[in-house]
């Protein structure tokens, strides 16, 4: 999905959500288990009751490798559905890759490859190894990198805070700098923290047209209204995602449709918000 189609997606659906596909077995509706296909059963419910709110899908690949070799099955014939519908979604694989060139060649030929099993719109990729370990990641056309730059996990003021001697820059601003040389805003968004709302400010001013994938919007306790009050652009800029709070609004049998109404509840909020910029 390119820039403008994703544009365009966003302004139809007046929405910028994103579900993340985080499936745990253990956190599924007991009447879905039992079956091969348990992940993927959750996950297409889920899809269907969502699809009107959201443009674009996460899944999680951790848990899907915790799954085992099923697991993957499971992934597979969750994307072969994505790919099967009419209605368009944007679509990130939430692996957090990043190694030295020729392992990250084949990470990217493994999520973004057309002719792969997977074939994600996108990737999340850690930087810290640097230029050789992410350039690999952008040889896909119409794919795209996303790269971390200031998550919303309290172990993100270890590293990402740090500033450089002199200049006085944190850690994630020159990750946002040195990265502008490796992608541009048709391929490259970042990863910013919905709990770190105030800090998209400063990201801005660096990255001014990139696309953001916001996570912890919800469950994790970030505001909606921050997130656009300091990320969003004339032209949305932003990806919010919510995964728990959606795909576990519920955990009997009215679980889709519980999905479907938080899911609405965003869009919802999102549609206001919009109406300001586009």
């Amino acid at each position: 999905m390119t820039r403008q189609e994703l544009i365009e997606t966003i302004r139809r659906k007046q929405s910028f959500l994103c579900v993340g596909l985080d499936t745990d077995l253990k956190k599924m509706p007991q009447h879905l288990l039992g079956d091969d296909d348990a992940i993927f059963n959750f996950n297409k419910a889920i899809i269907d009751a969502t699809l009107p709110y959201t443009v674009a899908y996460k899944p999680n690949l951790a848990f899907y490798e915790a799954a085992g070799i099923n697991g993957l099955v499971q992934l597979k014939k969750t994307m072969d559905y994505l790919h099967s519908l009419d209605d368009k979604v944007f679509t990130i694989a939430d692996a957090k890759r990043g190694d030295i060139g020729n392992t990250s060649q084949q990470y990217a030929k493994a999520f973004l490859d057309p002719d792969g099993d997977f074939n994600f719109d996108s990737l999340t990729v850690a930087p810290y190894m640097g230029e050789d370990s992410v350039t690999p990641f952008t040889v896909y056309e119409g794919k795209w990198v996303i790269l971390l730059a200031l998550t919303s996990n309290k172990g993100a003021f270890d590293f990402q805070f740090i500033e450089s001697q002199g200049e006085g820059k944190k850690l994630f601003q020159k990750v946002l700098e040195k990265s502008q040389q490796w992608g541009n805003k048709d391929n490259m968004m970042y990863v910013v923290g919905a709990t770190k709302a105030d800090m998209l400010t400063d990201i801005r001013t660096i990255a001014p047209d990139s696309f953001l994938l916001v996570p912890g919007v919800g469950a994790q306790g970030g505001s909606l209204e921050e997130v656009c009050k300091y990320g969003m652009t004339k032209e949305c800029g932003l990806l919010v995602n919510s995964s728990r709070g959606i795909i576990y609004a519920s955990n009997g049998e009215d679980f889709a449709e519980r999905a479907a109404a938080e899911a609405r509840k965003l869009q919802q909020q999102m549609a206001e918000e919009l109406k300001k910029v586009m």
